[in-house]
């Protein structure tokens, strides 16, 4: 396994002056056949540190959200323990804004007062960013399920994702073909690495002058403003989103997400798929991730998109189905929090518990042995990292 070092820091001077390289504003529509109701997310979370940081006591800075209306991913950076500071609590305050947020906002029919409304992904991460108060560095993306969009005076949902960093979304859509139904990818948000370091992702940061003197919540708010990437995206029943932090997509090449998808998420299952699925599948691509900084039997290391051996990292997913709404699903928010279980097993990231099976039963048998697939990689720059 080749050495890589943890997530830097990424200062006021050198993220200045090059958002405009970052910042994506962008509309992805399509005509499928619809209802035209509202929509919402039914999601199950699950992130682990890699067993090589535990060795180390390096604490997890991810953190994972999900609700009917809003998930995200965020990740911390690691490089800020160093100055005593908890990497961990930024991220999941700003989540907790951000849920809080479009649970307010984005309830479908929901009356209220024009200031108080959803006015965008950008207004929303700001004034969550804003409202936060610890100190530290994050990345993040985050899906907002939009109901408010009407086209030829008919309701047409949509996914606002924004990002800032290098966590990213995919949205699967099942494709009909003969004699199966499986999913593909529809969309695809990229990496926001300064000068393509797989260090130095873009970020949301609050620093003192121990780590930065120059840094001001003014650089962070137009870091949000100015050098976020937004992409809103036609979606429909059925669709998923998978969303998760870099130790998943520098690890994983996409068509082994998808392979794992597909394996697991079975048209058979029907709609809304079980909640049961949704987690094994979150905690499949996690453990997959994991998988990559070991041998295989033939003693070589996996092909990985950074790289022969991957990156050992912190590894948060979320995976959900989009559904129509319904009232019940008003109570089931929350912002996400690591629960360990009683023999400490799993860092379980699900608000309710994620259930199903434990790291022993997680059965990927049915996976084709892989680095983990047996396709040839694509050269590292590849936009889309498929095999």
């Amino acid at each position: 396994m080749l050495p890589r070092a943890g997530t830097f820091f990424v200062g006021a001077e050198r993220s200045q002056g090059i958002l405009h390289k970052f910042q994506r504003k962008e509309q992805h529509l399509s005509e499928v056949y619809s209802k035209h109701t509202a929509l919402c997310f039914s999601a199950k979370a699950f992130q682990k540190t890699h067993p090589a940081k535990v060795k180390e006591g390096i604490r997890d800075a991810d953190a994972t959200m999900v609700s009917p209306m809003i998930l995200g991913v965020a990740d911390g950076v690691s490089q800020i323990e160093q100055y005593g500071i908890d990497a961990s609590l930024l991220p999941r305050e700003l989540l907790r804004h951000c849920e809080s947020l479009g649970m307010r906002q984005l309830i479908p029919d929901k009356k209220l007062a024009q200031k108080d409304s959803y006015q965008g992904p950008i207004p929303l991460l700001r004034q969550a960013f804003k409202a936060t108060k610890n100190l530290g560095s994050t990345t993040v993306v985050l899906a907002v399920l939009d109901n408010s969009t009407m086209i030829h005076g008919k309701r047409h949902p949509m996914i606002a994702a924004i990002t800032v960093g290098d966590c990213e979304m995919l949205v699967l859509r099942r494709v009909e073909t003969e004699g199966s139904n499986p999913f593909e990818i529809i969309f695809h948000t990229e990496m926001q690495r300064i000068d393509g370091h797989a260090q130095s992702p873009l970020q949301l940061a609050r620093v003192d002058g121990r780590i930065d003197p120059n840094f001001t919540d003014a650089v962070t708010v137009e870091v949000i403003e100015r050098g976020s990437a937004v992409h809103c995206v036609s979606v429909y029943e059925g669709d998923v989103v998978i969303m998760g932090s870099d130790g998943v997509f520098d690890n994983l090449f996409l068509d082994e997400i998808i392979h794992l998808s597909n394996s697991i998420l079975q048209p058979g299952m029907g709609s809304p798929l079980p909640q049961e699925a949704l987690a094994h599948l979150s905690r499949a691509i996690v453990m997959a991730s994991h998988s990559k900084s070991q041998r295989q039997a033939n003693g070589r290391l996996p092909e990985c998109p950074i790289g022969i051996g991957g990156k050992v990292d912190d590894t948060s997913v979320v995976v959900a189905e989009v559904l129509e709404w319904t009232e019940e699903y008003k109570g089931r928010s929350g912002p996400q929090r690591r629960r360990k279980e009683q023999r400490g097993l799993w860092a379980c990231g699900d608000f309710e518990c994620c259930g199903g099976v434990s790291e022993e039963e997680l059965d990927l048998s049915n996976i084709e042995p892989h680095s983990p697939l047996n396709t040839t990689p694509q050269p590292p720059n590849s936009n889309v990292r498929r095999r």
